[in-house]
């Protein structure tokens, strides 16, 4: 009988010991992502880094109007950047002035602010 009670311990304690085990799924947790003024910042300096790459010596700088302007021999080169209702961000690149003398330069500016930002 001592022996039989033994083994039912013995059976009893290996079921326990086998029981079911709940592995947990790991959770989805939000990231929150860059504020408005943080994407802002990050087109600013890309695009007023993008005319210095290019040679432009950047003359004025307006933030809140979200106006650079810089010069590059005869031509000008303005990026305009704007904050749009949807929340992103639009950045514009225009030259005026005697742009025929170096009529790539629109091109290399956004080239250059393009890989300043990633893409």
């Amino acid at each position: 009988m001592n022996r039989i009670s033994r083994r039912s311990m013995l059976v009893a304690a290996a079921f326990l010991l086998n029981g079911c085990y709940y592995y947990p799924q790991p959770m989805a947790v939000a990231v929150p992502g860059p504020t408005a003024g943080q994407r802002f910042d990050r087109s600013w300096n890309a695009a007023a880094g993008a005319l210095s790459d290019q040679g432009a010596t950047i003359t004025s700088q307006d933030r809140g109007a979200g106006v650079i302007r810089g010069t590059r021999g005869a031509a000008t080169v303005v990026a305009t950047i704007q904050t749009l209702a949807d929340g992103s961000i639009q950045v514009k690149f225009d030259t005026s002035g005697a742009t025929d003398t170096d009529p790539g330069l629109i091109h290399r500016v956004s080239d250059s602010y393009d890989r300043r930002m990633g893409r």
